[in-house]
């Protein structure tokens, strides 16, 4: 993905970027000299540029900051959702694990029965009168010798049995401890579930509920202030003169995240899904990276607090973006200042600019 060998994928998406929200109206491009604006947190006020907007716009306004309030918060409980989701998978793994290991346990115990039981039988027949008598009463001193030699093995070996079949018990009482605290783990990792969804499907049914109150005139209105407030903290981020510093190659597991990423473009944004129909923002590119041949936790916090930190500066196509203090929102930087995410509910995977959101840092899945 270096200059000269850019794919044609990645000259579409650096072209649409230019247009649709480096572009977009509203944005304000610094000159030299002119102190570049402040950005625009999509959950706080917009910039005045000189006079007081209409009242329809201050009002339009207001309801911009609360949808994003109400779609943050829908964020912040899909994370959740996703990780109790993920945790509530591996215990059901672990508990089927433990299932098959307490069978086996059981089998083993009976197997180690049956064979102490046996060489009991064998120890008692060969060897019920004491050494002393059993002596005198054999013809062939050698011959007697010999057998309490094997009798001797034999009950060295019962002694064995009998140890393992205690270890074997043991870890039959183990694996059963082990369980039920995966049950109880998994329980509450359900109820967690579970109250998350419900904050999820509450949070956007208010934003609907907000949004369905506008003319469909006012929502076009709604989306214009929704590009130019993402326009003037994307152009605030380019007049600081990052791109000169930010790499445009990628890793060759770069390439193929970046790639997944771009067929998924118009795909719809679904909280909790992974594709292949639609995503969420993690779900994007946890699945982005797994499609590149690498695992990456499954929630955009999991993915800050687990995965490299790279500088801004230092960052190249491949790597995520995670945004907010909170880390409630993901992206894949795919170069030229742009990124491709999954935004929120009732849009659509799409391109962005880096520094439309306020960065929290930056993340490197591969090692190359």
């Amino acid at each position: 993905m270096g200059s000269g060998k850019r794919t044609l994928t990645m000259a579409a998406i650096a072209l649409v970027c230019t247009v649709t929200v480096l572009g977009a109206p509203g944005a304000a491009y610094a000159s030299p000299g002119r102190p570049a604006p402040t950005p625009t947190p999509p959950g706080g006020s917009a910039p005045t540029t000189g006079g007081s907007a209409p009242a329809a716009d201050k009002e339009l306004e207001a309801v911009r900051r609360k949808l994003d309030t109400l779609y943050h918060d829908a964020a912040v409980a899909t994370d959740a959702y996703n990780a109790a989701e993920e945790q509530t998978e591996r215990q059901s793994a672990r508990i089927v694990d433990l299932a098959r290991e307490i069978v086996k346990g059981r089998e083993r115990l009976t197997e180690l029965k049956d064979r102490a039981g046996a060489a009991a039988r064998a120890q008692y027949r060969g060897g019920g009168l004491p050494p002393q008598v059993r002596l005198w009463l054999s013809h062939d001193p050698q011959k007697f010798l010999d057998d309490a030699g094997t009798i001797r093995q034999g009950e060295h070996a019962t002694e064995g049995l009998l140890a393992e079949m205690t270890r074997t018990q043991e870890d039959l009482k183990q694996y059963a401890r082990d369980a039920a605290d995966q049950w109880k783990q998994l329980d509450a990792h359900r109820k967690a579930k579970a109250e998350a969804k419900k904050k999820i499907e509450k949070e956007i049914a208010a934003a609907e509920k907000l949004q369905s109150k506008l003319k469909k005139q006012e929502q076009e209105r709604l989306r214009k202030l929704e590009e130019q407030a993402a326009s003037r903290a994307q152009t605030a981020w380019l007049d600081t003169g990052i791109l000169k510093d930010i790499s445009t190659k990628a890793s060759t597991e770069g390439r193929k995240a970046v790639q997944f990423a771009s067929d998924q473009i118009g795909k719809p944004y679904v909280w909790g899904a992974e594709g292949p129909k639609s995503y969420d923002c993690s779900g994007l590119t946890s699945q982005a990276w797994a499609a590149a041949g690498t695992a990456i936790p499954r929630t955009s916090q999991e993915q800050w607090k687990q995965l490299r930190h790279v500088e801004i500066k230092d960052m190249r196509p491949g790597d995520l973006i995670i945004y907010f203090h909170d880390a409630s929102h993901v992206a894949m930087y795919v170069g030229d200042g742009a990124i491709i995410h999954a935004p929120r509910p009732g849009r659509t995977v799409t391109i962005a600019g880096a520094g439309s959101m306020p960065i929290l840092g930056v993340v490197r899945p591969d090692a190359e």
